[in-house]
């Protein structure tokens, strides 16, 4: 269980909205980073495409992700309200749909993290083909664009917008044997300065994180071991780690930062 610690007596973020993609298992960041705008008094509209994990070795979450945001509403502290989507965002017209129900739901839109991200399927340069590539670069880049546009076109100016890429730190260190994915959220880190400057007269900031190594239940043993040993902490990220973070970088607090990769690693050393 995620937990929740040190949030602020007051509700920064009461009455304000926020669309949260990949919301699918109760070990993901995604998950951690719901439970965390919800306590901070956000409204929620989440996204999920439980198929992709049931393609992984960790397979779908038990209860499903109808489950979580049913829990999530009910233990909203504010009362607040929880909607959910399932949308595979492999499909060009997705992210204007999800954009589209969030808005019909909640009525106008303040924050949006893209967290969703397509793994597996993926090799070595050698072992590449086209396709590998497309499909990585069609959710991880093509999706997260599309909907960042969509998000900034019904985004009423009002104070306050945010939106928050996830990447891999895939510019801190090789990812050999994830050439693909690495192609495809280095793609996002890379355009964060681009993006940022074309929102900034919108009232909208963006900034992307890279939540380092966290134990969401993908990695095998001698990897977890092999990268706990090279972490200060002698542990790796819970999914709260990032998410403590990404809620913050949604207040008023973080009104004045955008356009910045933030490596959220915990000394992680390479």
């Amino acid at each position: 269980m995620t937990s929740i610690e040190s949030v602020p007596e007051s509700s920064p973020l009461r009455g304000r909205t926020a669309v949260i993609t990949g919301v699918s298992r109760r070990a993901g960041i995604g998950f951690a980073i719901a439970r965390r705008l919800a306590a901070y008094g956000a409204d929620l509209f989440l996204h999920h495409h439980a198929d992709h994990d049931a393609d992984q070795p960790w397979g779908r979450d038990p209860e499903g992700p109808q489950a979580l945001a049913a829990e999530l509403a009910r233990t909203h502290p504010g009362g607040g309200r929880v909607c959910d989507l399932g949308l595979d965002l492999a499909d060009p017209t997705a992210p204007e749909q999800l954009i589209d129900a969030a808005t019909n739901a909640l009525g106008h839109l303040d924050i949006l993290v893209c967290n969703h991200a397509r793994s597996g399927g993926d090799g070595r340069l050698g072992a590449l083909n086209a396709a590998m590539l497309d499909a990585h670069w069609a959710v991880n880049t093509r999706a997260t664009i599309l909907l960042s546009q969509a998000f900034a076109a019904r985004h009423d100016r009002r104070p306050g917008g945010r939106i928050v890429f996830l990447t891999s730190g895939q510019d801190l260190g090789p990812m050999p044997d994830e050439i693909a994915y690495a192609t495809s959220k280095g793609a996002l880190a890379s355009i964060t300065r681009s993006l940022a400057a074309d929102l900034a007269d919108r009232s909208i900031t963006l900034n992307t994180v890279n939540p380092g190594p966290v134990d969401t239940g993908w990695a095998t043993p001698d990897l977890h071991e092999a990268v706990r040993s090279r972490l200060p902490a002698g542990r790796w990220g819970t999914p709260d780690d990032p998410a403590r973070l990404i809620a913050w970088l949604a207040t008023d607090d973080a009104q004045w930062i955008t356009g910045q990769v933030i490596n959220s690693e915990g000394g992680f050393r390479r």
